[in-house]
């Protein structure tokens, strides 16, 4: 009488079906894992392949598949074995002359390489010139601005304003103050066309102007509050007014620290005598090149993207009142920005800046 081939014999500890029953429940588990697994105990529980078979939907030939498997290797031999691929086609050796050309050299007549550029250099396809400068982080398309301050006073300036932020003193307010001058009321030519499934927002090009205000703000690095107010014109006279609003809001008891740039309108004889006759008004003036340092920069930019860019005004007042609305609304709902870099880390940052640049540049 034929029985067929020998089954192998497969007996679970009791720890190794705990960890079977996971497979199968766990649903991050992936599925044909968890199948294996149920495969396994089926046979552990003496089912022959055909009757786990059936019982499971596959066929017996992929029970006894596992089944060995699992004999054989444990937990382990229920996972795929990794696949070596094919061969590589580029060498290290022409990758490193992507990488050295892209960065010590220019095609011809641009000032940067493009993917297609640079694959027809080499005779690849873009796709792998993309892969190897993301594998590098390497992005020839990319640029930004920089400015090193060339402050005598730098070292002293940024251990004062980050010493106000991560220590600020007792019984007293620190505000950064700045305003975002010449805001323009744009209106676009046309009415805009509105989002859509399936569909961006769409809007002219072109725009008319309906003139421009300037907004002062004043930003509580405790709070995230903002004191603002808008004026047609940021003269010293508009930021008097200003100082003189922030007075009235602040409670009499409380020294008023003050971050700000070092823009003219800060420092005018008028603004010089009306803080002298106020001695808990203290200034802590940025850097030059420098209003990186100041908190309220990074709150304007959310003003900008949230309100401002992409906003259609008819008007200045109607430019004004948005601004007003974003204020309101920033206030009701506070968020104070988190400021962790201590003055040490930002100096030494700027110095290793500093450092690269002369040594690009060292004859």
């Amino acid at each position: 009488m034929r029985t067929g081939r020998p089954k192998a014999e497969l007996v679970l500890t009791e720890e190794e079906r705990e960890t079977l029953r996971g497979y199968t429940r766990r649903p991050i588990t992936a599925p044909a894992v968890a199948l294996r697994a149920r495969i396994v105990m089926a046979c552990a529980d003496g089912l022959d392949n055909k009757t786990a078979g059936r019982k499971l939907g596959v066929g017996d030939h992929t029970v006894g598949k596992w089944r060995r498997r699992f004999v054989k290797d444990g937990l382990s031999g229920l996972f795929d074995e990794p696949r070596p691929g094919g061969p590589r086609k580029i060498t290290d050796a022409v990758v490193e002359e992507i990488v050295t050309a892209t960065l010590e050299s220019t095609p011809r007549a641009a000032t940067h390489w493009s993917t297609r550029q640079m694959a027809k250099k080499f005779g690849l396809s873009r796709t792998t010139v993309s892969r190897i400068w993301r594998a590098f982080r390497v992005q020839p398309h990319r640029t930004e601005t920089f400015k090193l301050s060339k402050d005598p006073l730098l070292v002293e300036k940024v251990r004062d304003i980050v010493g106000l932020y991560l220590n600020p003193p007792d019984k007293a307010l620190v505000l950064c103050v700045d305003e975002k001058s010449q805001i323009q009321a744009l209106d676009r030519t046309q009415p805009l066309l509105p989002m859509q499934p399936g569909q961006i927002e769409r809007r002219t090009h072109d725009y008319v102007r309906h003139g421009t205000t300037s907004l002062f703000a004043a930003l509580d690095v405790r709070t995230g509050k903002v004191i603002g107010e808008t004026y047609r014109r940021h003269r010293g006279v508009e930021f008097k007014k200003f100082l003189t609003t922030i007075e009235a809001a602040v409670p009499p008891g409380l020294d008023i620290h003050i971050v700000l740039d070092n823009y003219g309108t800060h420092k005018t004889p008028a603004i010089r005598a009306w803080l002298a006759k106020r001695p808990r008004f203290h200034l802590h003036f940025t850097p030059t090149y420098g209003s990186w340092l100041n908190q309220v920069e990074r709150w304007f930019g959310l003003l900008t993207e949230r309100q401002i860019k992409r906003g259609a005004h008819k008007s200045v007042h109607a430019l004004e009142q948005a601004i007003e609305d974003y204020l309101q609304a920033n206030n009701d709902q506070p968020k104070p920005f988190v400021w962790t870099k201590t003055a040490d880390e930002i100096l030494a940052s700027i110095a290793r800046f500093a450092k690269r640049t002369l040594d690009l540049h060292r004859d």
